[in-house]
């Protein structure tokens, strides 16, 4: 069956197919890194807060001594 004939084929726009060109050539991966201005941008921030930190310990702490599926520690 050619392209032009599946079902749906006249529903959809010529910019739909163009994205769907374009995103098909995604690789998996980290992607691209930080442009130098995103990198400059993380260096001039302010040091995350200890209230934040420990809040992120935990967090990571309850996933690694989770037993069983769903748990909630």
């Amino acid at each position: 069956m050619s392209t032009d004939q599946e079902p749906g084929f006249d529903r959809v726009s010529n910019e739909t197919r163009e994205f769907q060109r374009i995103d098909e050539q995604v690789t998996a991966g980290a992607g691209r890194g930080p442009t130098p201005a995103e990198a400059a941008a993380a260096e001039q921030a302010p040091p995350v807060a200890d209230h934040t930190r420990e809040a992120y310990r935990d967090m990571v702490w309850k996933g690694i001594t989770q037993v069983g599926a769903g748990r909630i520690a």
